[in-house]
């Protein structure tokens, strides 16, 4: 994690790419908020959860896929955001044929 803050960060040249699993990297931390990103092969997912007191703030840098919401799936590609308020059902699918580079805002840290 970059540690020498204030700075300014291009996130795709930080992205974590796995073949196994879903990538993460973390941008920054404080105890009041988390900026990471969350990077997703083809066929990748990150399974239907909630955080109880966390916010969390989802942004498409690059690729398409679904935002899953509780009981409904929802379009998403570059530049659509999403907001899951605490306690929201919440979780990403990379349904296309490219990477999905999805920048990830949680307040407070957790």
């Amino acid at each position: 994690m970059p540690s020498d803050h204030p700075r300014a960060i291009r996130p795709e040249d930080e992205a974590v790419w796995n073949p196994e699993k879903m990538g993460k990297a973390t941008l920054f931390r404080s105890e009041r908020v988390m900026v990471g990103l969350n990077c997703f092969e083809p066929g990748q997912e990150h399974a239907l959860h909630a955080h109880d007191g966390m916010d969390k703030v989802y942004h498409v840098l690059e690729g398409e896929g679904s935002f899953l919401l509780a009981d409904e799936e929802v379009a998403m590609s570059a530049g659509v955001l999403l907001v899951a308020p605490g306690g929201a059902p919440h979780g990403i699918r990379n349904t296309g044929t490219g990477r999905l580079l999805v920048l990830a805002i949680l307040s407070p840290a957790p």
